[in-house]
């Protein structure tokens, strides 16, 4: 038996070890910068913080409304008559053809975190009007990055067959390549946000401001 002093561990092998982060991550780690994962992720955690940090905020009132409108709120609120507000209930669409009317709706979204909805909704609208060929899929590859594909940043809730059509249409988009989800999402909406855009405060203090300024 050799003497302590004089007894060296074997040499290890190189293939035994298994580090805990690819050369790639720890290139990452030293030059101070994220791999795409660890940024997915991170932009995940930030959008969680915010929307936790938006709860102590969350307001369901006519000031909600009046801070998004197209126009200054007080310009506004003397065009937008009481009949112009009651007709809103009518129907959902619309609702949506009004400015004002869209301005309401999108800002009661905001107070139930789920504008992405409507923003999916106005971003198709806005894609069946593209005339350059050269734009269409740029575009439509835009939409679906954004609000279609799995834990997109806005993320529209879409059920699964829904979603594999649309990502089988971008294999050639058209203008017609997000027309079901479009309508699925539009038909949520009417469904379900609607009905509690009736009741909710920014609706009914909006008709209590113009028929206020009439009295």
């Amino acid at each position: 038996m050799l003497p302590a002093s004089l007894w060296h561990p074997p040499p290890i092998s190189k293939r035994g070890l298994k580090p805990r982060f690819g050369c790639q991550s720890l290139a990452g780690h030293a030059a101070g910068t994220d791999t795409p994962l660890e940024r997915k992720g991170h932009r995940q955690n930030r959008g969680m913080r915010t929307r936790l940090g938006c709860l102590s905020h969350k307001s369901d009132s006519y000031n909600d409304f009046t801070a998004i409108l197209p126009d200054k709120p007080n310009r506004a609120l003397k065009r937008l008559s009481t009949e112009e507000a009651t007709r809103w209930a009518d129907s959902f669409d619309v609702l949506l053809s009004h400015k004002y009317g869209l301005a309401a709706f999108r800002a009661f979204l905001k107070t139930e975190f789920s504008e992405e909805n409507l923003e999916f909704w106005l971003a198709c609208e806005d894609f069946k009007k593209t005339r350059s060929a050269a734009k269409l899929a740029s575009k439509a590859q835009r939409i679906f990055e954004e609000f279609i594909d799995v834990q997109a940043p806005r993320e529209v809730n879409i059920d699964f067959q829904t979603r594999e059509l649309t990502r089988r249409n971008m294999q050639e988009p058209s203008l017609s390549c997000f027309d079901q989800a479009q309508g699925k999402v539009h038909s949520l909406m009417e469904k379900d946000s609607y009905p509690r855009f009736l009741r909710s405060k920014i609706y009914t203090d909006l008709l209590s401001q113009t028929q206020r300024r009439l009295s």
